[in-house]
């Protein structure tokens, strides 16, 4: 099976797949570069995701995709109205690539964002603090509730709380100099990208 990673982050979501063939889509070098220390045997590539995906789609059975999510956001909309943010435009880019894939691949796929302040364009499976659209079944499942933050909690050290959340995610950026909370904020957990990564599989198994 060859997995395309659209917008890979870190790698939270392929963090338990095992001994797979993974092209990952990264556009932040920094990043990418932290991804290929994790997983040295997947393919790294740094461009545009959404393009990648356009040009190179039929070159894959399985194709997971996170699109950015802070313009889809709860957390978004409320910091814009209490704060004094700009409000922006969502991202249409999450809804080109769902009808697109949809419409156009033929293997097993899924998006992923993030639970919105709007009710969804599509109908997707909501999973702990995710929306998720698949052409495949995803059985229910139980994982940990994820309230990530973003600045930190009032009685919590922002050393502590990343150290937390390195343990829960599987990840040591401790030699990393980038934003970690951040990081480990856009992840998936790592047990229901393999919850979904296994569903995607079962499926998958039953066409060849």
């Amino acid at each position: 099976m060859k997995i395309l990673n659209l917008y890979s982050g870190i790698g939270g979501n392929r963090k338990l797949w095992g001994d797979v063939d993974v092209t990952a889509i990264e556009n932040n070098e920094n990043i990418a570069k932290i991804y290929q220390d994790f997983f040295p045997k997947d393919k790294v590539i740094v461009a545009d995701a959404h393009q990648y995906l356009l040009e190179h789609f039929e070159e894959f059975d399985f194709i997971w995709s996170s699109p950015p999510c802070p313009t889809h956001s709860s957390f978004r909309k409320h910091f814009s109205m209490n704060v004094g943010a700009k409000p922006v435009f969502p991202d249409m880019k999450l809804y080109e690539e769902i009808i697109f894939l949809y419409g156009y691949f033929k293997g097993k796929f899924v998006v992923e964002n993030v639970i919105g302040y709007y009710e969804p364009l599509i109908q997707p499976k909501e999973i702990q603090r995710h929306y998720f659209w698949t052409n495949f079944y995803i059985t229910d499942a139980d994982f940990p509730k994820d309230t990530i933050n973003l600045t930190g909690g009032r009685n919590e050290k922002q050393e502590e709380q990343i150290k937390r959340l390195e343990v829960r995610h599987k990840f040591d950026l401790s030699k990393y100099k980038i934003n970690k909370r951040l990081a480990l904020r856009n992840c998936v957990l790592p047990e229901l990208g393999l919850h979904i990564f296994q569903e995607a599989s079962r499926e998958y198994k039953t066409l060849i």
